[in-house]
């Protein structure tokens, strides 16, 4: 009697078929699966807001739930939509929110219909994550003419938004808004008060603060995608090959 195997045996050799093909296939498209998610990813903070002003606030505070875990959420350093400004002070938001410099209740809040709503990250966490999208959209239509980064490069690229990010922290401990990167004094008399006021103090979007925060969040993103997406491109490439070599020694449509 002819032996025609375990149908166990037959099982799971069509699940492991079905699994290498499913990998080979998300292996060859990693860059679409993998902006499609960070798309995801950044977009979502920029949601909270728009369902906000739709009047869907229990999503909205789940997005605000979720990313909270990611960033601290202070409204004086986040964009907001459909306000007045895109930027707050914190003198503003405390007309409203009377936190006084208690980042634990200054981060509840949210916005109003006037204000506006805080996207769900702060101006430091958009350009970060936000420019990593972006960096890999540049990065692919060159990749095979560039060089991927060393990690002592991205170390380099990451530096600036940890000293930036560091600072701020050690500043905040004197309390939000009144610490020497809050007025900036320092940079004043560097400068010999040769640019406005308005550039030096604050964290209003154009001043020191703000552009400092978004300029090495972009830094760190670039740097994260210069060094990581070669390296997931050599490792994706490689895993389909293996698969379609596999498949072909198996005489296996792939």
């Amino acid at each position: 009697m002819a032996h025609t195997g375990s149908p166990i045996g037959g099982r799971r050799r069509s699940v492991t078929i079905v699994l290498n093909r499913a990998i080979h296939v998300m292996s060859r498209h990693w860059f679409a699966t993998t902006m499609v998610i960070l798309l995801v990813w950044v977009g979502l903070p920029w949601l909270a807001p728009i369902l906000m002003r739709i009047g869907w606030q229990g999503p909205a505070d789940a997005i605000y739930f979720l990313y909270s875990f990611q960033c601290h959420q202070l409204p004086q350093r986040s964009f907001f939509l459909f306000g007045q400004k895109t930027m707050y002070s914190l003198e503003e938001i405390n007309a409203l929110w009377p936190a006084g410099n208690d980042p634990l209740t200054l981060r509840q809040f949210i916005g109003t219909t006037e204000l506006g709503y805080k996207v769900a990250w702060s101006d430091r966490m958009v350009a970060a994550y936000g420019s990593i999208p972006l960096a890999g959209l540049l990065w692919w239509p060159f990749r095979r003419r560039i060089r991927p980064l060393t990690l002592i490069g991205a170390a380099v690229l990451a530096l600036p938004m940890a000293i930036d990010g560091s600072t701020h922290l050690v500043s905040d401990l004197a309390g939000v808004g009144q610490g020497f990167r809050y007025a900036n004094e320092w940079l004043a008399e560097l400068t010999n008060h040769g640019l406005p006021a308005s550039f030096y103090a604050g964290n209003q979007l154009g001043s020191f603060n703000s552009w400092m925060r978004l300029f090495t969040g972009g830094l760190f993103g670039a740097g994260l995608v210069w060094f990581s997406f070669p390296h997931m491109e050599s490792s994706f490439v490689g895993q389909a090959r293996q698969i379609a070599t596999k498949f072909e020694r198996a005489a296996v449509r792939l």
